[in-house]
């Protein structure tokens, strides 16, 4: 049984319907997002589960962020760990139109900040006999499944965020910590916009699901919201 998770990205859309799933579940949960004082629902689900949420303000671009959330956590035992923080980036993603600036910050918010903080709390979740640790890529991020091109910023991140999980996956597997990429599908937040084919709720209760359902055995695999394998 999970017994505390820690989030990240949890003011709005998946990072936020993920916390509330699991307050929901009666699990204790460990939440982070870049303004406590702008996050109104975080807010209103501490005054509504108090003990069970408590929640850390902490932005990926800051160099220090690995150090303020393990100082934040101290001796905490964690044991679930769901590296969902991310950002698209700027529109202009098309070939001729890419700027280094906007892919630097891109890369350091969705690839190098989860590999820091990975490191930097990791023995927190080797406390726990759970051991759980899950990545939130996308599916554009799969090499074999690009049949549209563009998107270079954003699908270069989750491209090298996967090559990331596989690594961690075997060197983690001595701890006996298992680490899995998973595709949320195309959900109607912010990012995915209104178009997107699911809701919020049907990606987090899918990946629940897998979350649920995987184990060591799993380490190492990209996995869709509805427990199918994704090709690299």
């Amino acid at each position: 049984m999970i017994k505390k998770i820690l989030v990240t990205g949890a003011n709005r859309g998946l990072g936020l319907g993920l916390v509330k799933k699991f307050l929901r579940n009666n699990e204790k949960v460990i939440c982070t997002t870049r303004n406590i004082s702008k996050s109104k629902e975080l807010i209103l689900c501490k005054e509504k589960y108090n003990d069970n949420l408590e929640i850390c303000e902490l932005d990926l671009l800051d160099k220090d962020s690995p150090n303020i959330l393990s100082n934040f956590l101290g001796d905490e035992t964690i044991d679930l760990f769901i590296n969902n923080a991310g950002v698209i980036g700027h529109s202009a993603q098309h070939f001729k139109s890419v700027s280094s600036n906007n892919w630097l910050d891109v890369l350091k918010v969705n690839l190098i900040a989860p590999l820091l903080i990975t490191q930097s709390i990791i023995k927190n979740i080797e406390k726990s006999s759970e051991r759980k640790i899950y990545f939130i890529s996308s599916k554009v991020g799969s090499i074999e499944d690009n049949k549209s091109g563009g998107m270079y910023i954003y699908r270069s991140s989750k491209t090298a965020l996967n090559q990331v999980v596989k690594s961690l996956s075997i060197d983690l597997k001595p701890l006996g910590i298992s680490v899995i990429s998973l595709h949320p599908g195309w959900v109607r937040t912010e990012m995915g916009g209104p178009n997107a084919l699911i809701s919020v709720e049907e990606s987090v209760n899918g990946m629940v699901d897998v979350i649920s359902n995987t184990s060591i055995i799993n380490s190492g695999q990209f996995i869709n919201y509805d427990g199918t394998r994704l090709p690299w």
